[in-house]
């Protein structure tokens, strides 16, 4: 099923979209190792799991694909496959179309891709709305896009971050997935901006429980996130007790997701760096939340 039903579909029902994020095994590492992890994610019942893609060049890129069939047929959840193009060619993207569509895969996540300076970018694609258009003439392809609620790193201001977004939606992004935030009212605010701008396709809030000061601060660095008092103080409080840490992250993130879900927002889309330990206690949280939801 396409992305797009789904989300049609749910708001049909009154049911927000509950959706993850993992990505393929590292280089060396078998992929029925990540068995475990998406046994326990398949069984919080989300309505879809993206799957990230590595770097121009990058070995995961299969197994991105692989990953994706893996979780469709054996799991039965809908796979939404990442992919980039800075550093590709037409060519490259045709070929890696060809196996999605071989891989009966129709849902992608078109993204530019960071920028790597021991990878030149090729001339193809500059912009994710490309790499979207590009993608709408080939196939009949679900496109989901990236969103960032307090505003790109390489954007210079909310109002040129608008304009792009809105390329990106009249391209053919049929449903946005938003970066991760730690303020919710940030989010809130950017969803009536986009609203303003006439982006009406779903956009939902991106969740990153923190479970790692090390890890967080060099996501917040990559994202442009910002880190209100509030969650500096949780972080400064436990960073040498990992289990403490462990225990606010979590709560942490479930106060957020209780509070969208109070504003009926258009899903939930959990990063759980696969770690399966973390999307079960957030799903244990919130299960009764998500049917009552709308209501």
């Amino acid at each position: 099923m396409k992305i797009s039903e789904i989300y049609r579909k749910n708001e049909a029902e009154k049911r927000q979209v509950l959706s993850f994020e993992i990505y393929p095994p590292k280089r060396g590492t078998e992929l029925h190792n990540i068995d475990a992890t998406l046994e326990i994610l398949a069984d919080c019942h989300p309505d879809f799991i993206s799957v990230t893609f590595g770097a121009g060049g990058s070995s995961n890129n299969n197994r991105t694909i692989a990953l994706a069939k893996k979780i469709k047929e054996q799991y039965h959840v809908e796979p939404v496959v990442h992919l980039t193009c800075l550093t590709y060619s037409k060519e490259e993207i045709d070929e890696f179309t060809r196996e999605l569509e071989y891989n009966g895969l129709n849902n992608v996540f078109a993204l530019r891709g960071d920028r790597n300076p021991d990878i030149p970018p090729k001339e193809d694609f500059s912009h994710a709305s490309d790499l979207t258009a590009y993608l709408k003439r080939k196939g009949d392809f679900c496109i989901g896009g990236a969103c960032y609620p307090e505003v790109h790193p390489e954007s210079p201001n909310r109002v040129f971050e608008m304009r792009h977004l809105k390329e990106k939606v009249d391209a053919g992004a049929e449903y946005l997935l938003s970066q991760l935030f730690f303020e919710n009212r940030m989010f809130y605010d950017f969803v009536e901006d986009c609203r303003i701008a006439g982006i009406d396709v779903p956009v939902t809030p991106g969740i990153m429980p923190v479970i790692n000061k090390a890890q967080i601060e060099r996501m917040v660095t990559l994202c442009g996130a910002s880190l209100p008092e509030r969650f500096r103080k949780i972080m400064n409080k436990f960073e040498f007790d990992k289990t403490a840490l462990f225990d606010a992250g979590l709560a942490y993130a479930v106060s957020q997701i209780v509070d969208l879900l109070a504003n009926d927002v258009d899903g939930i889309h959990l990063y759980t760096m696969n770690n399966p330990a973390v999307a079960r206690r957030i799903c244990d949280s919130i299960k009764n939340l998500m049917q009552i939801s709308h209501g």
